[in-house]
């Protein structure tokens, strides 16, 4: 196994050099993707990536794309660079990367699945969105007909390359806070177990979220509908598996 760790990263630059320093211990080669960031974001990224050249590698998208788009570049550029896994993780400092360890070892152990975070949230999470949350990973279950996927919106997980690959190559996926969704669904879909880890979510450190409150839930209300009728048409495959 060869893993690395990527990191779309759009104007978090009062949070990321935390998020970098927590990651050092690990001595994993980390990709920073840069988003279309604003000028003091990017001199930051520059700044992180030049200190730490031997671990860090910095790719500068030319405009935002959304952070779907973003993980789908680092993704690609680790396979190009021979990677057999990634992990993704946000770079607002939300989550507990000390648990990269059990990441790692789960990983080690189940080469072939999905590692995915399962969030626990402090008493300071806002009941709204942790309502949108469980609608959506409602229809998660739904549109896969299981529970095997716990949470799926958690951006902090571990790819098994070589599956992500296939499915980056020939479908078209959400390009913002729907990718995180669908290609964990689309990974489900096509046979790809699922290792749910516990780990602690908190609020950003830099105090920023992009999460668009209405656009973005209407986009991930869209996915939904699209992954359910794709499920209809796999649905003789999905039932075929399980009881195999």
């Amino acid at each position: 196994m060869k893993t690395c760790i990527v990191i779309p990263v759009y104007n978090h630059h009062e949070a990321i050099g935390q998020v970098t320093e927590a990651l050092r211990p690990f001595k994993l080669p980390c990709l920073l993707i840069n988003d279309g960031s604003s000028a003091a974001c990017g001199a930051e990224l520059r700044r992180l990536a030049a200190q730490d050249s031997t671990w860090l590698t910095l790719h500068e998208r030319e405009k935002n794309g959304g952070k779907g788009a973003a993980v789908i570049t680092g993704l690609q550029l680790a396979l190009a660079k021979g990677f057999t896994h990634a992990i993704q993780i946000d770079a607002d400092g939300q989550h507990c990367l000390d648990d990269i360890r059990l990441f790692l070892s789960a990983s080690a152990a189940n080469p072939d699945k999905l590692i995915l975070g399962a969030p626990r949230f402090d008493g300071s999470a806002s009941k709204k969105r942790l309502y949108g949350r469980q609608f959506t990973n409602l229809w998660i279950w739904i549109n896969t007909l299981s529970f095997d996927i716990r949470d799926g919106m958690c951006g902090f997980r571990c790819y098994p390359l070589a599956a992500v690959g296939k499915i980056v190559q020939t479908t078209a996926l959400g390009q913002r806070m729907d990718f995180d969704i669908e290609i964990a669904v689309r990974l489900h879909w096509d046979g790809v177990g699922v290792v749910n880890i516990d780990t602690d979510v908190r609020y950003p450190l830099d105090g920023v979220s992009h999460f668009r409150m209405l656009d973005d839930n209407l986009l991930i209300s869209k996915k939904h509908a699209q992954l359910f009728f794709g499920m209809l048409w796999r649905l003789p495959r999905i039932l075929a598996r399980r009881i195999r």
